[in-house]
């Protein structure tokens, strides 16, 4: 029978619509891979034949389902081509080795599955303060290739200030974007009317801008925005492996000129290869500068030393430094330690006044390969202040509420938030002659408190013009000790008064990162109390105000403040059954007169005087000068007042 005269079909497809035959057009042309304009053909022809309503309406049916079908096909053809491009391209930068190349094929196969005329690669210059066109495909103006763009002006400007992707369809009508005659002219000599942009972005930095854009307005879809900015993280991991690398060769490229210098000669003089093995060996296995002056020792039968630039005498230092070898000071060698220009201090070898040039050029190989361990050494613990910085950073903000990620994070610093701790405000109390010598200053406090923080196995980070540490509480220390060996640690440290402001004692900081923050701007009462009070250069906790500590505590513990103030008045009483806090009571609401007190209590004179006697010798002979009188009246009041609570 023919196609014509199709008659229904009790068959019935997977999804258990009955088939009538309707369909048989249609899987042809889907088998096929025909136009959209096609699937009307089968429909067209049947009204034009006159058949029956009833087949025309099955083929509107079998048209529409052969449409969804189609266009899922498209939609899965589009996803393999998209995640082939994706795979290529990040196969691509497994094997990188031209940053150029791989930028240029991210760029290339953005531009074929988005369809677009134009895509395009921004990098930000910092130096600059703007983003600057790296790559294009598909540009034909000279002025358009070499636009840079200021943070914030037009549309990838703005993409690399906000760290979001931005879409326009019309962009000279666009008024969302700072235009400005430079941007525009390019972009029109270009011709670009539509444009989608979006960040390349590393950890929270952005680093540039991947765009893709049209010649003519057109409407960008959100998969096509998603799907671009997969192909801009390849490009920032592109970026940022191919900076890895850079570096990685920097660093090797160092370490082989190091090698060079040791080996210089190597093969003719066989002490100066011993040196180079010794040497080699020693910073393959993580030696350190003293075991590389060690070593040298070995070799020239002498003893030599790393000493700090202060302690060698300056002209030989200066010396060593200007011409870049060791140089004879009295019966010494001296090989100044130089990386990037800065004096990092010296190796002395003593007692050696006849050192021939085999062993000055090993001494000064040696000076060298020091140099390099210093930096390698620096670089790491600045790496971990930072890191150390960071945690504490989230602790005072409290950003970061997880507590076994925070946890991890100490425990990876070696600290431990599960310990008691101590937060201390500390800041330098000279005043700079101006801003550098001031920022020097901080940066110094920083320094030697992220030192005491990594030694301590605590945290430090600067903040408001000063450094906030994070040090445990261990044994029977309290937080007046360690915030006055804080003081006297950093003071010495930078050769300056410090002052330290220290909390009550704090703990479970994981689960509570909060009490951080509290403990923090309680440390810095303190430390503002003590500037007031003339005390800089010295530390001091809410407790060792008295009275005033209370107002400087954030969690006003009036108790330690009652025991601390009159706590053995108040055991002496619970243990004998005296009367000794209501006679301090009475003594003071009398005006400190023995013989109106007396009266008040019904008492003896010579009662009143063994009593305070006994109090005497309980709080100490100054009980009675003002500023203890002080504190006395105000702990017996709130003695008095919480009295019916602990009942």
């Amino acid at each position: 029978m023919s196609s014509d005269h199709v008659q229904p079909s009790t068959e019935r497809s997977a999804a258990g619509a009955p088939l009538t035959g309707a369909e048989t057009p249609y899987l042809e042309l889907l088998a096929r891979g025909a136009s959209a304009d096609a699937y009307e053909q089968p429909v067209l022809l049947a009204r034009a034949e006159g058949r029956p309503t009833e087949q025309i309406v099955a083929l509107e049916q079998a048209k529409l389902l052969a449409l969804r079908v189609r266009s899922e096909l498209e939609g899965r053809r589009r996803r393999e081509a998209e995640l082939s491009a994706l795979f290529e391209t990040a196969h691509d930068l497994a094997g990188l080795r031209d940053l150029d190349a791989v930028l240029q094929a991210i760029v290339q196969r953005a531009r074929s599955l988005l369809g677009t005329d134009v895509a395009y690669l921004s990098l930000n210059d910092p130096a600059r303060g703007d983003t600057y066109m790296r790559v294009t495909e598909g540009s034909v103006a000279a002025r358009f290739q070499q636009l840079r763009l200021g943070m914030g002006e037009g549309l990838g400007g703005l993409v690399a200030q906000t760290a979001r992707p931005y879409v326009t369809d019309d962009y000279f009508k666009d008024d969302r974007f700072q235009h400005t005659l430079a941007i525009d002219a390019g972009v029109r000599d270009e011709g670009l009317v539509a444009i989608l942009g979006v960040p390349l972005t590393l950890g929270h930095h952005v680093i540039g801008v991947l765009f893709a854009a049209d010649r003519r307005a057109r409407v960008f879809e959100r998969e096509q925005i998603a799907l671009l900015g997969s192909f801009a993280a390849l490009a920032a991991a592109a970026i940022d492996t191919a900076n890895l690398l850079s570096e990685t060769r920097s660093a090797l490229a160092d370490l082989e000129r190091a090698n060079e210098i040791i080996r210089d000669r190597s093969g003719v003089i066989e002490r100066a290869s011993d040196v180079h093995d010794r040497l080699a060996q020693l910073v393959l296995h993580g030696g350190g500068v003293h075991d590389v002056a060690a070593a040298v020792s070995e070799v020239l039968d002498g003893t030599v030393e790393f000493t700090e630039a202060t302690a060698v005498p300056a002209a030989a230092l200066e010396a060593s430094r200007a011409e870049g070898h060791a140089v004879r000071y009295r019966d010494d060698w001296v090989a100044a330690v130089v990386a990037g220009g800065e004096l990092l201090g010296a190796l002395v070898l003593r007692g050696q006044p006849g050192l021939d040039p085999v062993d000055q050029s090993t001494l000064e190989r040696a000076a060298t390969v020091t140099s390099l361990l210093l930096l390698a050494r620096r670089s790491a613990a600045e790496a971990e202040q930072r890191v150390r910085g960071e945690l504490l950073d989230d602790l005072l903000d409290a950003r970061d509420r997880d507590p076994r990620l925070l946890r991890e994070r100490a425990a990876r610093l070696h600290a431990d938030l599960d310990a008691r701790h101590v937060v201390l405000a500390a800041r330098l109390d000279a005043v700079a002659a101006d801003a550098e010598q001031e920022a020097d200053a901080r940066r110094r406090l920083w320094s030697a408190a992220s030192h005491l923080a990594a030694t301590r196995h605590g945290l430090a980070a600067a903040r408001d013009g000063g450094t906030v540490l994070l040090l445990p509480l261990t044994g029977d220390d309290t937080a007046t000790a360690l915030a006055r060996r804080t003081a006297r640690h950093l003071g010495t440290a930078v050769h300056e008064a410090v002052t330290v402001g220290a909390s009550a004692p704090v703990e479970d900081l994981a689960a509570h990162p909060d009490a951080v923050a509290a403990g923090y701007e309680e440390g810095r009462r303190c430390l503002e109390a003590l500037r007031l009070l003339g005390r800089p250069g010295d530390g001091a906790a809410a407790e060792d105000f008295g009275f005033l500590g209370l107002l400087l505590a954030g969690d006003r513990d009036v108790a330690g403040f009652v025991g601390r103030t009159i706590g053995p008045v108040v055991a002496y009483d619970e243990r004998r059954g005296t009367d000794l806090l209501r006679t301090l009571d009475a003594y003071f609401s009398c005006g400190m007169s023995p013989a109106r007190t007396k009266d008040d209590l019904h008492v003896h004179v010579n009662t009143v005087a063994q009593r305070l006697e006994r109090v005497g010798r309980l709080l100490g002979d100054d009980w009675q000068s003002p500023a203890r009188a002080l504190e006395i009246q105000l702990a017996l009041r709130l003695h008095r007042l919480s009295g019916p609570a602990q009942r």
